[in-house]
């Protein structure tokens, strides 16, 4: 792979970091008081799934939006994937192309889907993850 090939690769990283570290930041910031409470009730089972029978009160609602807005999101998944990438291009590994496409695909519907939002900055980052895959196609 190319210098242009890991240069793209990086910022497609960068991208992916960023939007999930930001999204896990935000939730610590938005919603401190729900996850502060499940180290306090011993954090096993702290977002159960059913509610007991009793119907959703709305402290037991505020709780399981922090869990999927925030662990149970794709964020960490998108670290993640943010990194691996990172660990790729440092190697001159190229990531395959349908990884992007997949990755701009789901960050346009969410984008559609939720507007105003940051994740079309996760589009461009697929968008960067295919051109750096096609650079090393069309590269001699």
């Amino acid at each position: 792979m190319d210098a242009v090939g890991r240069r793209l690769l990086r910022w497609a990283s960068g991208i992916m970091c960023a939007l999930g570290a930001g999204h896990l930041a935000l939730l610590a910031l938005l919603a401190r008081d729900d996850v502060a409470g499940w180290a306090d009730r011993g954090v096993w089972a702290a977002v159960p799934l059913l509610d007991g029978g009793s119907g959703p009160t709305l402290g037991s609602l505020r709780n399981e939006i922090a869990f999927w807005a925030g662990p149970g999101s794709f964020s960490v998944p998108l670290v993640l994937l943010g990194c691996l990438v990172w660990h790729l291009a440092g190697r001159g590994v190229a990531v395959p192309a349908w990884t992007g496409w997949a990755l701009a695909a789901w960050c346009l519907v969410g984008g559609v889907l939720l507007v105003p939002s940051p994740f079309f900055a996760g589009t461009v980052a697929g968008l960067l993850v295919v051109a750096a895959a096609r650079r090393r196609v069309t590269a001699p």
